[in-house]
């Protein structure tokens, strides 16, 4: 992953290479060659994700000559994607980024021990749907909602017991499918306060600026500028649901028409297509798609 870019582009090695710094340890070895075991460790996933990313968002601005808050009118990211979207409008640094992002991989990691946490995600399920299975699968334990990513595409997050009902219940429910995700902790829900905690001592101490284009936010889905309202909502974030589907819906009604997918993979660009098909959609992540992109630019 990425070592196309490192090869091709000067913009995406430095970004590598600060990544590694700021972590003081040779990540995007990890990243570009794996194993996968060790890439999917949630302390390792989160800054690589981000990292590529931020190379790619940089390949953009060397080569077109524009700043990302040139180019757009907003951004957004899916939860860790935050950081991301933060880094490429000024309003965190590189550095700071990936700094955070390890130390909340591995608070995520050490909350909940491996095996009693889970997730799932509910497909035909619309919001209330979800909200109702969630309520009668939690049985005095924690089981909320993770994620709104799109219409009929709800994630559950909570104790590994009270997800395993949930996923029971829902073909009783009328549920068109039921998953159980293979992720190493339960995201966004209670079980992560203490993640919370942690986040919100490292982000007083963090320099946050206003961001050159407003970014619109997981926990509020509605654009946000000011460094002590970001710090206060991606301290929520980490127990609060990511209300991506609404942060689609509002972009689209503050006049945004499509949407730029950095990064690794195409998931983001698949849910728009899912929650608005009147904004067009791309997924920028190899060379091949940012000279396209930069081509029709």
């Amino acid at each position: 992953m990425g070592q196309d870019l490192w090869q091709a582009f000067a913009a995406a090695r430095e970004v590598f290479e600060e990544v590694d710094e700021a972590l003081g340890e040779k990540l995007s070895v990890t990243i570009f060659e794996g194993p996968d075991d060790d890439l999917r460790l949630t302390r390792n996933t989160q800054p690589a994700l981000m990292a590529m990313s931020m190379a790619v968002v940089r390949v953009i601005e060397s080569e077109s000559g524009k700043k990302i808050a040139d180019l757009a009118h907003a951004v957004a990211g899916h939860s860790l994607g935050e950081y991301s979207a933060l880094a490429a409008v000024g309003a965190l640094s590189l550095s700071d980024a990936a700094s955070l992002l390890r130390l909340r991989g591995d608070a995520m990691q050490r909350a909940v021990p491996v095996g009693e946490g889970a997730m799932a995600a509910l497909l035909g399920a619309d919001l209330a749907l979800a909200e109702e299975i969630a309520a009668e699968a939690a049985g005095g334990e924690v089981c909320g909602l993770a994620n709104d990513n799109a219409i009929g595409q709800v994630v559950l997050s909570g104790t590994k017991s009270a997800i395993d009902r949930a996923v029971a219940m829902a073909a009783e429910k009328g549920v068109k499918k039921a998953v159980l995700l293979p992720v190493s902790a339960p995201f966004h829900c209670d079980l992560m306060a203490p993640v919370a905690k942690i986040m919100s001592k490292a982000l007083e101490s963090t320099d946050l600026r206003p961001p050159e284009v407003p970014v619109f936010a997981n926990v509020s889905a509605r654009p946000v500028r000011e460094p002590d309202e970001i710090r206060s909502l991606l301290e929520r974030q980490v127990t609060a649901m990511v209300r991506w589907r609404e942060c689609v819906v509002a972009m689209g009604a503050d006049g945004v028409e499509q949407l730029v997918e950095v990064g690794a993979g195409n998931v983001l660009k698949t849910l728009t297509r899912r929650i608005d098909r009147q904004i067009a959609a791309v997924s920028v992540g190899d060379i091949e798609e940012i000279e396209n992109f930069l081509q029709a630019l």
